[in-house]
Order: structure tokens, then C-alpha cells, then sequence
């Protein structure tokens, strides 16, 4: 009867608003399911609900919430009701508030990570008293590639695993980091690196020397296979700095070639002794093998399996071995046969 009367109301003010919501607070935790289940059909495709009493709704069963995060159910009356109710979500903030819900269960919590709108990620990230994993999980990581708050929150989460937040590397604090850096390693030896192509360092080298950092860039993506304009995968310009040196790192360029690179391609960060030795801290902490699968992971790209240029063998890796080491090995003189060396004597 309160609903009706609240939902019947030619207006509603902030007082009227304030009545509604303590005394529908009071009730629902008290009435049957059957009596709370039509309230929430009803007050679910109200714009004018208050936020409190959808929480309390939403508190008493997976269910309702489910109903809750749908729209609810038509109002009776008036024809293509049901339409108008399925076409209208709820508004972010009020979707936000139910992704802040500690008892969330499985199914609330796949339908909120399924909303795409940035207040609902970050309440769910927020929310430490639900367990983020699966399908879930992966859709924030994957948002949170380009959205440095967003990714700050998911990383701080203590349920997450190192390589479930390996896309998330750039965003991550130095202990952050080498957690993942660790977690990357432990795979990454699984599968070999392609050889570095011949003069790539001196090329690049030449490119920092001349600052020209568009040839740069673009020549770094061909050698790793990757689109020319990689570097814009994020925004901030200390990531991408330490991007490029993923990068570097995953090219095969040796570490002096990467400080010569630091210290001459960019002046900004040249003149900076913390930034140049924060890149070299970064090209150090991990291996070739690693740099490429994080890089990967990061992108979420895949890298070129051979460097360009090189011959590609027909016959399997033990064929072109044979033969690069049959052509590499010099032609012995013949030596005069036992039988000749009888003849003459």
C-alpha cells in the first residue's frame, strides 16, 4: 500500500522522499518474499526510487537483485509497459551503489561486470567484501588497460593473482611490478626467443642520435611485428616511456644500446638522472623471454615469431640447422691416398 500510495503521488518532494525511503527500509526486511518480490518489480522501473530502499531490496536475495539490475518487472497498466521497462537501465549511480553491496552474489556480480560503465567498474573494484575472478575479472582487467584509476584499484586487490594482472604492468607499483615480473618469468622460458635482427641496435641508435623518434618508434614496431603506432596503447607519458622500454628490452637490444637510447632520444628525459636510471631499473628486471610475453600481455598483441628478413626453413629446425652448419664449414683439401704415397716410395 506504501508503494502504491508513493508511486501514485503526484510529486514527490525531498520530504516526502525521506518518509518513503525510512519507512520502506523498516518493512522490507520484515515482510514475506512474495510481498518484498512485487515491491521491487514495482519500485525497480521508478526513476524516482530511492537509492536506500533498492539497497535493502537488493539485500534481501540474489533474486532481487537480479530483478533489481534488470529493471524490474512492467507496471501493470498501459500498453508496451514491458517494452519501456526492458529498454530502461538503471542509472550508473544507482548501479554503482548495488555493485557496492558486500553479499553480491556470482550471478549479480557477472551481471554488473557485463554493464561497461566506468562508476560500476569502480565500485566493483572497490568492493573487497566480493571474491573478483573469471569472466568478471577479466573485463575490468581489460578496461582497466587505458584507464590509469580504474587499474590503480584493481591491482591494490589482494584476491587477484600477479598473472591475472599482468596486462596491467605499466600501472603497477615497483612491488606490484615485480610480482608480476616473477609470475611472467616462470612461463616465459617455455618458448624461445627469434634471433635479434642484424643491426637493428646500430639503426636505432642512429634514429635516438637524430631524435627522430617517429622512425624510431616505427622501426622498433616492424622488428617486433607490431602496428607502427603501439606506443599510443596508453596515455600517460611515463608509461609510455616504460612501454618503449618493454619494448626495447623484447627487441633484444643490449643494455648499453638501451641507455645510449635513454640518455639521447628524448631530452626531457635525458636531463632526468631518476627517470634515466627508473628505464635502466626496468630494462634490467627482466629478461628478453619475459620482456616479450609482457609486452604481449600489455598490448594484447601478438609478436612476430621470426625476426624480418631472416630465411624461413622448409624442412623443420634440424634441416635448417644441418644446413646453415654444412654451408658454414670450410672446404678441406683432399689428401693424398696411402696407396699413391706407396707408389712413389
Amino acid at each position: 500500500m506504501q508503494t502504491d500510495l508513493f508511486l501514485r503521488a503526484p510529486r514527490r518532494d525531498r520530504s516526502a522522499l525521506e518518509t518513503f525511503t525510512s519507512l520502506a527500509c523498516g518493512l522490507i526486511p520484515t515482510v514475506d518474499q512474495e510481498t518484498v518480490r512485487i515491491v521491487a518489480e514495482k519500485l525497480a522501473v521508478h526513476p524516482e526510487t530511492p537509492p536506500a530502499v533498492l539497497e535493502a531490496l537488493a539485500a534481501r536475495s540474489a533474486s532481487l537483485q537480479a530483478t533489481i539490475l534488470a529493471g524490474g518487472a512492467p507496471a501493470a497498466e498501459g500498453p508496451g509497459a514491458e517494452t519501456a521497462a526492458d529498454e530502461a537501465p538503471l542509472p550508473a549511480m544507482l548501479t554503482a551503489r548495488l555493485a557496492s553491496l558486500p553479499a553480491l552474489r556470482r550471478e549479480a556480480i557477472e551481471d554488473l561486470s557485463s554493464d561497461g560503465r566506468a562508476e560500476v567498474d569502480l565500485a566493483l573494484a572497490l568492493n573487497h567484501g566480493i571474491t573478483l575472478a573469471g569472466a568478471p575479472l577479466r573485463r575490468l582487467v581489460e578496461r582497466a588497460r587505458r584507464f590509469g584509476d580504474l587499474a590503480r584499484v584493481v591491482l591494490a586487490r589482494p584476491d587477484v593473482t600477479a598473472a591475472d594482472l599482468t596486462p596491467l604492468y605499466l600501472h603497477a607499483d615497483p612491488a606490484r611490478r615485480e610480482s608480476i615480473v616473477r609470475a611472467v618469468e616462470a612461463t616465459a622460458g617455455l618458448r624461445p626467443c627469434p634471433p635479434v635482427p642484424r643491426g637493428l641496435g646500430a639503426a636505432l641508435t642512429a634514429l635516438s642520435t637524430d631524435r627522430d623518434v617517429p622512425a624510431f618508434v616505427a622501426t622498433l614496431a616492424e622488428s617486433l611485428g607490431l602496428p607502427a603506432d603501439f606506443i599510443t596503447a596508453v596515455d600517460e607519458a611515463d608509461a609510455r616511456y616504460d612501454l618503449l622500454t618493454l619494448a626495447i628490452r623484447a627487441a633484444g637490444l643490449h643494455e648499453d644500446e638501451a641507455v645510449y637510447v635513454f640518455l639521447t632520444l628524448n631530452q626531457g628525459v635525458a636531463r632526468s638522472a631518476q627517470r634515466v636510471a627508473s628505464l635502466v631499473a626496468v630494462f634490467r628486471s627482466l629478461g628478453r623471454a619475459a620482456a616479450r610475453d609482457l609486452l604481449m600481455a600489455v598490448l594484447d598483441m601478438p609478436l612476430a615469431e621470426r625476426a624480418p628478413g631472416l630465411h624461413r626453413p622448409h624442412h623443420g629446425p634440424e634441416a635448417s640447422f644441418r644446413h646453415s652448419a654444412e654451408s658454414a664449414a670450410p672446404q678441406r683439401v683432399p689428401l693424398p691416398t696411402r696407396t699413391r704415397q706407396d707408389a712413389n716410395r
